[in-house]
Formats: C-alpha cells, sequence, structure tokens
C-alpha cells in the first residue's frame, strides 16, 4: 500500500472511528462503574483512556511521519 493513498485514508478513518466507539462506550461505562465501586476508580479508568487515546495520536502521528520521509506504513488492516 502506497503512503497518503486512499486505501491508507480509508485505513485511518476506520482506526478513528474505531478508537472513537471505544471512547464513547467507555465514557457511558466508566460513572455506572464508580457509582458501583470507590468514585477514584472512575477517575483512573479515565486517565487510562486518555492515556490510550494520547499513544494512538502518537502513533499515527509518527506513522504519518515515517510515511512522509519514505520508511512506509505498517497499520494492520481490518476488514478484508
Amino acid at each position: 500500500m502506497a503512503c497518503f493513498s486512499l486505501m491508507f485514508l480509508k485505513d485511518l478513518i476506520i482506526w478513528c472511528i474505531v478508537i472513537a466507539a471505544v471512547i464513547a462506550v467507555i465514557q457511558l461505562l466508566i460513572p455506572w462503574v464508580a457509582s458501583i465501586t470507590w468514585p477514584i476508580l472512575g477517575q483512573a479508568l479515565t486517565i487510562i483512556l486518555w492515556a490510550f487515546v494520547a499513544i494512538a495520536v502518537v502513533t499515527i502521528i509518527f506513522q504519518l511521519l515515517s510515511c512522509l520521509l519514505g520508511g512506509g506504513v505498517s497499520f494492520p488492516r481490518l476488514g478484508r
């Protein structure tokens, strides 16, 4: 797959949608989990969630930079 091709853009958008869906579901569950257990657990889960998002963003940025500099991209393919 060539860097910055339509297939690359499609895979990037799919990964962003998957990450956004996971974030939305976890944010729905955090208040419920925090009400059952200690409130500090909800805050810890929120921190873990945003750390996951930050790691995903940094990974995408560095893969885009490596593609721009000619190193290629190694996103796992979703779907076919």
